[in-house]
């Protein structure tokens, strides 16, 4: 079995907040707006000659661009990794001038809010989708971002902004590749809607998919989805053969992009979050202490990034005493922080005052192998999972951004 190996900590908080007993924040907040994953797409329409965005990736200036976007495929592990991936290493040994190598994925680091950010170019704060599952103030229910949406839930309600799609759309041709189920999925209505959607479920169909999409003369915008990483992880760890066969077959997929779609097409490379491995020893069940939900109306978000909400009228004391509780039961295993906290850190961007209730008034995020539950709310088979993500760590928080010319030396002629 691999040895697991607990990410790079931060230093531990060593200042206070004006807020008295809170300690100040440590992470910085993701480079929203400069080098985080909400500038790709916008940059990358930016690039191709869209009007209104703005190209603060620095991508070459061409007329195609393909955005592969990567579940799951945190920076650190592509570098611990590259044995497996010999044209993605080709890629990062090429260079790529003044592209950056890495971003920040949004906050918290999973696929909801990354995927959100990266979809429209906004902050959680702004598009709302601020957890795997979050508060709804309006029905007072926690509900799901990704695929158990609630029916009580407008997707395109919810996230009110245009995508960066739909405002391409206009301009250039605008394609999504992916698998049939998320073609008209609740999440892609909120925050993926625009363009053409052409499906398939094998990678060698995506990628002959691609090419065809492709082939004409205009400008082209294109996000091509691999999901297979992510699912690989969760359920066999970021450091299993499994993981490392689905890298091998995304190394493989990104060098047939590159040679089947037309030449001279920008191919982008990135993901919306990272991963670390958990152990089952360290996949704790927190409810079972009464302690670390005294006076908690809700629970939500994911067992590394935990939203707590508070009963009405439990006020500072309570909420400092569910702080208290939870720093003596976990010391500097986690940050806990309230709402306010990271509001003013700008953890979540500038945040809308209709967004704001659906954060937790007190935040719990893990800073080691450690992974919270609240087996009140999820089944059992939650704690089964391996791969983890959602808090702040380098080894969460920490994309890739990959950038190269495609070759076309296999594209379909016409």
């Amino acid at each position: 079995m691999a040895t697991v190996r607990a990410p790079e900590p931060f230093p531990a908080p060593s200042a206070r907040s004006d807020r008295g007993t809170l300690p100040a924040l440590t992470p910085a907040a993701p480079a929203f707006g400069h080098r985080s994953v909400a500038e790709v797409l916008s940059s990358a329409a930016a690039s191709i000659g869209v009007p209104g965005f703005e190209n603060q990736l620095d991508l070459p200036a061409g007329k195609r661009i393909c955005v592969v976007l990567a579940d799951g495929l945190g920076r650190n592990l592509l570098k611990q990794k590259s044995a497996h991936t010999p044209f993605l290493r080709s890629v990062m040994q090429a260079g790529q001038g003044q592209v950056p190598v890495s971003l920040d994925s949004a906050f918290p680091s999973t696929t909801a809010a990354s995927l959100a950010s990266f979809g429209t170019g906004l902050a959680a704060g702004q598009h709302g989708m601020v957890g795997y599952d979050v508060l709804d103030p309006d029905q007072d229910r926690i509900v799901n971002m990704l695929g158990n949406w609630d029916a009580g839930v407008d997707p395109q309600l919810w996230q009110p902004f245009p995508t960066v799609f739909e405002r391409a759309a206009e301009h250039v041709d605008v394609t999504t590749v992916s698998l049939p189920q998320f073609s008209n999925s609740p999440m892609t209505q909120a925050a993926l809607r625009g363009g053409r959607h052409v499906t398939a479920t094998t990678s060698h169909a995506r990628t002959a998919a691609a090419a065809e999409a492709m082939a004409g003369a205009g400008g082209s915008l294109m996000y091509f989805y691999v999901n297979e990483l992510d699912k690989a992880g969760h359920r066999h760890g970021c450091q299993s053969p499994q993981w490392e066969h689905q890298l091998e077959e995304l190394d493989a997929t990104v060098r047939r992009l590159g040679a089947t779609l037309p030449a001279g097409t920008t191919v982008l490379l990135t993901a919306d979050h990272g991963m670390l491995d958990v152990p089952e020893s360290q996949r704790i069940d927190y409810s079972a202490d009464p302690a670390l939900t005294a006076g908690v109306r809700h629970t939500a978000g994911e067992p590394r990034m935990v939203h707590l909400y508070l009963e009405d009228g439990a006020g500072d004391a309570g909420r400092a005493r569910l702080l208290a509780a939870w720093r003596a039961r976990f010391g500097d295993r986690i940050w806990a922080f309230t709402r306010e906290e990271a509001v003013d850190a700008g953890l979540f961007g500038e945040v809308r005052a209709d967004v704001a209730p659906r954060i937790g008034d007190v935040l719990i995020a893990a800073r080691d192998a450690l992974a919270l539950y609240d087996t009140r709310r999820v089944p059992a088979t939650a704690m089964e999972v391996v791969g983890q993500h959602g808090s702040l760590t380098k080894a969460e928080r920490e994309v890739p951004l990959l950038c190269f010319q495609a070759d076309g030396s296999r594209a379909p002629r016409r």
